[in-house]
């Protein structure tokens, strides 16, 4: 619908959401408070943010309908749903550019002519595809994508420029490898003879389960023996490192810089903030949340929230961390009282 996304009325169609104010009110964009003006719907998840949304230069507001006061007058019309998060990704999907549809192969395309290739797969410029590999239907390879021999590639798959999928990994249907990504490279495994470092074959693959999400230049290496894998549903942000025989369950989120050490263990729903490392040979239990930044270097309880370097329970990593900013003060009074005696 342009130039406009519709009435408030409209958006709260599509969102199972109600309008507190004027229904009618048009809205042409969807943005941020700081890029707001008088035609964009801004939004607002929390009741500080909504403070500063009703104060801004938006023509709307999109929030949550529990921190909407009946009995209140709003300087500005809103749009209250159940979650402001899913309806955002319901709105922001109809604004993105569709998919190329195919059948398609461009002609710099290297296809291998054993590959098999399904119905109306986009095949881009520069993309190679190895010896029996197969692709699923309505999948969308785009410049530069290479998929190794054997390897196989899912339905409604989006692989954005430069991704790898090596051979013989597997990604399920509907995976989208952002930029760079990296299926299958080899494990870093190696052993010391007479004082020289000698690489032990990584002869494993990769599976990806469906709707599984990789991040730009993430890399998730090939087992030494047997499957590194990622569950359904699983999204891993850009910039981490997934190491040989890791298994990561379903549904997990992992953010930004995050690095998995060889045959790391995560259970399903486990949500892991970004910069976290983990050492390797540890369990990590379902619907554990760790913390940014933190040192994993042990097995985590099943629905624990962790911190710190290492990890501990969270709590008690705050109350570390305040007896560890009164540690000067401390410091201070001890010295003053040996310097009496």
């Amino acid at each position: 619908m342009n130039p406009a996304l519709g009435t408030l009325a409209e958006l709260a169609a599509r969102t199972g959401g109600r309008v507190v104010g004027d229904a009618a009110v048009a809205i042409e964009r969807i943005t941020a408070v700081d890029d707001a003006d008088a035609s964009t719907l801004t939004f607002a998840v929390d009741e500080r943010y909504l403070r500063v949304a009703l104060g801004s230069r938006a023509a709307a507001v999109l929030t949550d309908a529990a921190l909407i006061d009946p009995g209140t007058t709003y300087p500005k019309p809103i749009l209250a749903v159940e979650s402001t998060r899913i309806a955002l990704a319901a709105l922001l999907a109809a604004l993105e550019p569709e998919r190329p549809r195919g059948p398609f192969v461009h002609p710099t395309a290297a296809v291998d002519p054993s590959a098999q290739v399904g119905a109306e797969v986009w095949i881009g410029p520069q993309v190679t595809i190895g010896a029996r590999a197969r692709i699923g239907d309505r999948t969308v390879l785009d410049a530069g994508v290479t998929i190794g021999a054997d390897a196989v590639a899912g339905a409604e798959c989006l692989f954005h420029p430069r991704a790898y999928l090596a051979h013989r990994c597997v990604a399920g249907d509907r995976v989208v490898l952002q930029a760079g990504a990296v299926i299958g490279s080899d494990g870093f495994g190696w052993a010391f003879l007479d004082g020289r470092l000698v690489k032990i074959p990584q002869i494993g693959i990769v599976t990806l389960g469906d709707d599984v999400e990789i991040g730009a230049n993430t890399c998730i290496d090939r087992a030494q023996t047997g499957v590194t894998s990622v569950g359904e549903g699983t999204k891993i942000d850009n910039l981490c490192q997934i190491g040989h025989n890791s298994a990561i369950g379903k549904h997990c989120a992992i953010a930004a810089f995050a690095g998995l050490a060889g045959t790391t263990i995560i259970g399903d729903y486990v949500r892991v903030g970004g910069q976290t490392v983990f050492r390797g040979h540890i369990r990590i239990g379902d619907r554990a949340t760790i913390g940014g930044g933190s040192h994993v270097w042990g097995d985590v309880e099943e629905g624990a929230t962790v911190t710190g370097r290492p990890v501990q329970n969270h709590r008690d990593e705050v109350r570390l961390q305040a007896y560890i900013r009164r540690l000067p003060k401390l410091y201070a009074r001890v010295d003053a009282l040996e310097k009496e005696d």
